[in-house]
């Protein structure tokens, strides 16, 4: 195996590497259905990758790491794209700015997708080639989660691009919301002791859930479901975004920088919220999402209760089954939670944790550019985890952790409360 990477099955997913790459490219693809060539190209914020920008780093990830580094005579499709499509990695070279991208009109969406297929069918000549050789094995599985990830990046994109038309115009079509009320929360009890957290066993997983190592939990509790909106906005109706002690100092000044007074898409009424349908109204019992961790810890401190550390989620989770509202019932929003005895722990939102995102104890960050993925990230950031409406089910596991800075609130983030038991 290469040392640069974790170890992967070849089969990874129930396919082999050929299979999964087609599975995993046609989605991305299928993504853009009901969106126009204009939708594409825009960009919102810093934080918002244009939609065609997305289409074209998941090409330039297999270029760079497969065609260019596994075939010597390769000839890139096109040498500009190098630089264009690079998103943060300085070993391979320079990039395009991050906050530009949306000034990017050349290539077109059209040449964008001929980009895609010539890198598609080079793909598939070198993996035909390639008996699998555990080293493209390795490579691909990466490349295909590292596309899972912005599968649903695009998701949370293209969402923000849209709502900040003054039309609000509908990207793709929900059933119509529930106004059925939240069930009373009740709480689940573990007893904790010493466990162990981290990717032990077989298949993918990123470097950042590495190695498996023991860590102590004192008694605790959670909740069995995820808060729902009808619940965010009583703390809203109690003065939440106005009462300082709820709210950590950064949070307290970026509430008041930014005049936060909702969640990010909710209307000034309280009574809507923007979807990928358009504007609709709020369903009470639905998870209240496209928050911030400030505003996940505010509100449990509102309610008496606390975030879940990363552990305590994980242990948790451990033995439930993946099920839920994930991206392949292709809702895009989240869904009241059913009866499971945690219910909505996978898909919906992802769910902050109080865990700052740093190394596992004996983390090595793998060598070469690949090695720049995930480790250089940890500083600044907050976990969550569980996957949420837009995350692919073969691409999320109990280990799984994603990371955002705490004022981030673009993405499905909401939260579900712990406390000691």
């Amino acid at each position: 195996m290469n040392s640069s990477l974790p170890e992967v099955d070849v089969d990874s997913g129930g396919n082999l590497p050929a299979g999964r790459y087609r599975q995993v490219r046609a989605r991305t693809e299928s993504l853009i259905r009901g969106l126009a060539p204009e939708d594409t190209v825009v960009q919102s914020m810093p934080d918002v990758s244009p939609t065609k920008w997305h289409l074209a780093h998941t090409t330039w990830f297999f270029e760079q790491f497969l065609l260019a580094a596994f075939q010597p005579a390769y000839e890139r499709f096109h040498a500009g794209y190098e630089f264009l499509f690079n998103s943060y990695y300085q070993q391979v070279g320079p990039m395009f700015e991050r906050a530009r991208r949306g000034l990017i009109s050349r290539p077109t969406l059209a040449e964008v997708l001929d980009y895609r297929h010539a890198v598609d069918a080079a793909m598939q000549e070198l993996l035909a080639a390639s008996g699998n050789d555990p080293r493209i094995a390795e490579h691909v599985t990466l490349g295909c989660n590292h596309e899972q990830q912005h599968q649903e990046l695009l998701v949370t994109d293209i969402k923000h691009v849209l709502a900040r038309n003054p039309l609000t115009p509908a990207w793709r079509e929900l059933p119509a919301p529930e106004p059925e009320e939240p069930a009373p929360v009740a709480w689940r009890e573990f007893a904790g002791g010493v466990v162990e957290v981290g990717h032990g066993g077989e298949g993918f997983a990123y470097d950042n859930e590495l190695p498996r190592h023991r860590v102590f939990l004192e008694p605790y509790a959670l909740a069995q479901r995820p808060v729902a909106n009808a619940e965010y906005r009583a703390f809203m109706e109690d003065g939440g975004y106005r009462r300082p002690e709820l709210w950590l100092a950064d949070g307290w000044a970026r509430v008041q920088e930014e005049r936060w007074a909702r969640p990010l898409y909710w209307s000034e009424d309280d009574e809507r919220e923007f979807t990928v349908a358009g504007l609709r109204g709020l369903e009470p019992a639905a998870p209240v999402a496209h928050l911030s961790h400030y505003e996940a810890d505010a509100y449990a401190r509102w309610a008496g209760a606390r975030l879940p550390t990363e552990a305590e989620w994980e242990q948790a989770a451990s033995a439930e089954p993946i099920a839920g509202n994930l991206a392949e019932a292709e809702r895009l929003h989240p869904q009241p939670p059913g009866g499971a005895s945690l219910a909505g722990l996978w898909g919906d939102v992802w769910e902050w944790t109080s865990s700052a995102y740093l190394p596992y104890p004996g983390y090595r960050a793998p060598e070469g550019a690949i090695g720049e993925y995930n480790g250089k990230f940890m500083s600044g950031q907050m976990v969550l985890r569980g996957g949420s409406c837009a995350t692919p089910r073969d691409h999320i596991r109990a280990t799984y952790r994603n990371f955002f800075y705490p004022g981030q609130r673009w993405q499905f983030s909401g939260l579900r409360l712990a406390r000691d038991a």
